[in-house]
């Protein structure tokens, strides 16, 4: 008989991705603590990372050369890209006061029935409200 093992998938948002290629102090914690989790995120991820990277350029956080190693360091993230329906987000975002980033994170969640990874303490409130469960790390 054959067992398999499953990992336990998880949406991850921006903020953590961030937090790892940014060398942030959470970091190491973070690597530890999802080394076994498959990420699973909506396909905005991809274009909200390109605004904070680019935001870290214009705050004169980092330079281009910068972000484009954070940028390989990214492509080497594996994550499943899950589509979500836009009247889903809105819906979303009406009923949590939230931008269409967080509600994509949220809703991504909601249809996959997976838990959300965050360090956005706005987000993890609002997805606590629309009841996803929050990865405790």
């Amino acid at each position: 008989m054959y067992s398999f093992v499953f990992p336990l998938q998880v949406v991850v948002d921006t903020s953590v991705i961030m937090a790892v290629l940014a060398r942030e102090p959470s970091r190491k914690r973070l690597i530890e603590a999802t080394a076994s989790m498959a990420f699973v995120a909506p396909s905005s991820l991809h274009w909200e990372l390109g605004n904070a990277l680019t935001a870290r350029m214009k705050r004169g956080k980092a330079t281009l050369e910068m972000v484009q190693g954070m940028l390989r360091d990214y492509t080497t993230i594996p994550i499943r890209r899950a589509e979500v329906a836009l009247e889903h987000v809105l819906d979303v975002a009406a009923a949590e006061n939230l931008y269409a980033y967080d509600a994509y994170m949220i809703a991504c969640a909601q249809k996959y029935r997976l838990p959300l990874l965050t360090l956005d303490a706005q987000l993890a409130r609002a997805a606590a409200a629309a009841n996803v469960s929050l990865l405790d790390w």
